[in-house]
């Protein structure tokens, strides 16, 4: 089997925006399908490690693309293994026409947890680091990876949200996914007319939970270039923690 999987995904036009072209979160969900797709076909993915009481969590994601896939259009998302550690994974992406005309790329970074602790579990331990045996260091992935988001005291508040069913995944928590819509709906259709998403970082903190409040700050730190600060407080606690920091960067 080779080290690279490639998937084949179609742009659905309810997956599509007011412009005809995939949304971005859509493409996430593709990615992070690939991911599984490919971890499961070689021996590591979700349902060989929720039965052992394991699971992959995403810890970093970066998208950056020079064009999205048009409505009804097919593409592919290809992944690969670049680097695996004790407790983290470097995984990319590259998206694809089936002219094989390249839209853009990916980075994301994976942590594997234990289900029971929600503690860090150690990855080499599965199967005997059978991972190493997937490591592609000979393919290229051109975009920088994600670098910390750094933000000021002097982000403004721009929205806050309840969190309900329909963002809660298969984890338990707010999906990784939901993250990246909420943020992307800070901007209105006017905007999105006049600009396009350039890349897109995010680098998760801590889970988010039905019921829980979410707050965003926002703060322009370049001509085309934001930073955002997910805070939720807790329906429990009523404590403030930072959940995830993202930052958006438009042509």
């Amino acid at each position: 089997m080779d080290k690279v999987g490639k998937y084949e995904f179609i742009a659905e036009p309810f997956h599509c925006d007011f412009s005809g072209h995939l949304c971005l979160g859509h493409l996430g969900n593709q990615m992070l399908n690939a991911a599984d797709f490919h971890s499961t076909d070689r021996g590591f993915g979700m349902k060989y490690l929720m039965g052992i009481h394991r699971s992959w969590v995403l810890s970093r994601l970066a998208i950056e693309m020079t064009e999205m896939p048009a409505q009804y259009e097919h593409f592919t998302v290809e992944t690969w293994v670049e680097d695996a550690m004790k407790y983290f994974t470097q995984r990319n992406f590259q998206v694809s026409g089936i002219d094989s005309k390249v839209y853009g790329y990916g980075r994301s970074v994976w942590a594997m947890i234990d289900t029971e602790t929600r503690q860090p579990s150690d990855i080499y331990a599965i199967d005997n680091g059978a991972i190493n045996n997937w490591i592609v260091t000979d393919k290229p992935c051109p975009i920088e990876k994600g670098d910390r988001v750094k933000m000021s005291p002097n982000a403004e508040l721009i929205r806050s949200i309840d969190t309900y069913y329909h963002d809660v995944d298969i984890n338990g928590h707010v999906n990784s996914i939901k993250y990246i819509e909420h943020v992307i709906d800070l901007w209105d259709i006017p905007w999105y007319r006049e600009h396009q998403i350039k890349r897109f970082d995010i680098a998760y903190v801590a889970e988010t939970h039905q019921g829980d409040k979410l707050h965003f700050y926002r703060e322009q730190i370049g001509e085309q270039t934001y930073c955002i600060r997910l805070v939720k407080t807790d329906q429990n606690t009523q404590d403030n923690v930072e959940v995830c920091r993202c930052k958006i960067q438009f042509n």
